[in-house]
């Protein structure tokens, strides 16, 4: 992991295309500005982490029944 510190209103790019920047703090709350391409998503942590969570159970059981179903084929 890279650790850097930053002030507000200053930012950081990454892989040439992703600029994120500080835009306010306030205490303990870091608020950032995201300025990506619309084809890399970017999403929360945590809601990164259920989507995962939901894609793993749907591609379960039922995922492996029609699988072989369409196999079959």
């Amino acid at each position: 992991m890279l650790a850097l510190s930053r002030k507000k209103n200053e930012a950081l790019i990454i892989n040439n295309n992703i600029e994120i920047t500080i835009l306010e703090i306030k205490g303990d709350q870091v608020k950032i500005g995201i300025n990506a391409p619309k084809e890399v998503p970017v999403y929360r942590k945590e809601v990164y982490e259920q989507i995962q969570k939901e894609n793993a159970e749907a591609a379960g059981t039922e995922g492996l029944a029609a699988l072989a179903d369409f196999l079959k084929k």
